[in-house]
């Protein structure tokens, strides 16, 4: 079987991951143990996280004509890529969460929704809450309001002596 052959599913399964990802995270996993590889990856798979290695040629050849092709000048080195399928943040806030235990661990870049960010631009997209976190913020800030409303209105009735 030649080569090409060989290559040829890995770097289609690569574009599958492209296609439905909203975002890609490329780290330098050297350094990491057995133990500490194993509890990132499973952290990423709870958050629904793909998590993959693959070679820095496999990777340029997939992100090829894809808004994650920006990637291409990082992809040196031992690369692990981290394709956010759901939530476009997932992948940034889990890596450097693990991050903050194991200094090993490094961003060397990403692309969040087409978007190109530099490694200290993937700090900052980590510090960003999910989306399920900013909805639930949202809405009790909206709820706030109608609540003291209430409270109000309910203390005005019984100062006055009235059942509320």
């Amino acid at each position: 079987m030649a080569k090409v052959e060989l290559k040829a599913p890995i770097i289609e399964e690569i574009k599958g991951f492209a296609e439905k990802a909203s975002s890609a995270v490329i780290v330098d996993y050297r350094g990491l143990t057995v133990e500490e590889d194993t509890r990132l990856r499973k952290s990423l798979r709870e958050a629904g996280v793909v998590y993959k290695v693959y070679k820095n040629t496999y990777l340029k050849r997939a992100f090829e004509g894809s808004d994650f092709a920006k990637l291409d000048a990082n992809l040196e080195g031992p690369t692990a890529v981290a394709f956010g399928i759901d939530d476009a943040t997932a992948p940034a806030r889990v890596l450097a969460e693990f991050a903050k235990t194991c200094d090993r661990l490094e961003f060397k870049a990403g692309v969040v929704e087409g978007t190109y960010y530099d490694a200290k631009g993937m700090e900052v997209i980590a510090a960003i809450p999910s989306r399920e976190v900013l909805i639930s913020r949202l809405l009790g800030s909206m709820q706030s309001p109608i609540a003291n409303f209430a409270r109000v209105i309910k203390q005005i009735a019984e100062k006055n002596g009235e059942a509320a």
